[in-house]
């Protein structure tokens, strides 16, 4: 399962946040809802319109983004 059959990012859908496909759920609420620590379960309970995929495919893309970052070092002498 890739992310991206499932997550989208459309200006038109909370001003372009990634959103599972098909619904005005962002991918950082459902990151946020399990590091609060809900399960799985109590997520799919309170949101039926969404499947196990999709909360798979907010974590790969949450991944993806995470591993496409540069960090580059900052000291304040070099201001």
């Amino acid at each position: 399962m890739d992310w991206q059959d499932r997550i989208i990012v459309d200006p038109k859908i909370l001003v372009g946040k990634p959103v599972i496909k098909g619904t005005r759920l962002a991918v950082e609420f459902i990151v946020e809802l399990m590091a609060q620590g809900w399960p799985e379960s109590e997520i799919l309970r309170n949101y039926p319109g969404i499947t196990h995929d999709d909360i798979a495919a907010c974590l790969k893309y949450a991944t993806s983004i995470l591993k496409a970052e540069k960090v580059y070092p900052f000291h304040l002498s070099q201001v």
